[in-house]
């Protein structure tokens, strides 16, 4: 399809992720304090929607409690910062193997969880957005599979429409924007339908433009999406989305760094795509904006 830059410009912030990060930034945000306070001065920067994950406050690593995601939820909607609240959906797919001579044993990393549990605090928060990582892939780590098979998306999907909550597609290879385009044939994934090209993850789509341009070319036209990339090329794909007719994610999840050997703090990484954004001759616009777009409702979480 004919390219059109994005003149209208939406940033995403992708606060903290649930990589192995936690010692390798002061930056990046542990306690739901610090990953809300993170998350406003992403927003008083210019983002537009923050993507949440949480963590162990004391050891940094991956969680899925909900009491973590209810604080981080109720402190940015409590802040005097508007944003569109995005929260994770990606855990509780985790299948981690014990090395290639015992393939019908799960390790104990594993972490895998039913359809209830993994939108349990979707459900709770009620956030105006969640992912829905549209497949299963290897990733990076040896013997480590992120399982999404499309029963259980279907079945997720439904659970997050019942909520309420717009459904953002995180697609990292040509044929989950297949199988998302099913599920939306289906009926699964409502309209206006958003989506999310995550480029250079180990081993999905490589972030190189050839690549790039196909992920693309298989949107289709009336959907929107946002792009990234990972560590130093998280810049140049601010650009490469922006001219491509998309929106914009960057964000400690995905790069720790501003510039070489310099750590970045979350609300550095979206003051420097807005540059590259108004550089380009777009505009950033507003979380109402965005509300206005998607057709999102900002709600409250559900009563104790």
């Amino acid at each position: 399809m004919p390219l059109t830059m994005n003149r209208e410009v939406f940033i995403t912030c992708a606060v903290t992720g649930s990589g192995g990060t936690q010692d390798r930034s002061p930056h990046v945000p542990r306690s739901p304090k610090q990953i809300a306070e993170s998350a406003i001065a992403a927003a008083k920067a210019g983002a537009a929607v923050v993507h949440c994950h949480v963590r162990d406050p004391e050891t940094g690593k991956p969680s899925r409690k909900l009491e973590y995601y209810r604080e981080v939820a109720e402190r940015i909607r409590d802040s005097d910062t508007d944003v569109v609240l995005n929260l994770t959906a990606g855990m509780g797919g985790d299948i981690y193997f014990e090395g290639t001579e015992d393939m019908g044993r799960i390790g104990p990393r594993s972490d895998m969880a039913g359809a209830a549990e993994r939108v349990a605090h979707v459900v709770d928060c009620r956030p105006e957005i969640c992912t829905l990582d549209c497949g299963t892939m290897n990733f990076n780590e040896a013997d480590y599979v992120m399982v999404n098979t499309p029963g259980m998306l279907r079945d997720m999907a439904r659970r997050m429409t019942a909520a309420g909550v717009r459904i953002e597609i995180e697609a990292f290879d040509t044929g989950h924007l297949w199988l998302a385009k099913e599920l939306v044939k289906e009926g699964v994934i409502p309209e206006p339908v958003l989506v999310q090209l995550c480029m250079g993850v180990p081993w999905g789509a490589p972030d190189d433009l050839n690549t790039f341009m196909a992920m693309v070319n298989n949107v289709p036209p009336d959907w929107h999406w946002s792009a990234f990339s990972l560590g130093r090329h998280q810049m140049p794909y601010v650009a490469a989305a922006v001219l491509g007719g998309g929106n914009v994610r960057v964000g400690l999840e995905d790069n720790l760094w501003l510039d070489k050997g310099v750590l970045a703090t979350n609300a550095q990484l979206v003051e420097r795509a807005a540059t590259i954004i108004e550089n380009l001759g777009a505009r950033v616009i507003t979380p109402a904006e965005v509300r206005a777009r998607l057709k999102l409702e900002k709600r409250a979480p559900v009563a104790k």
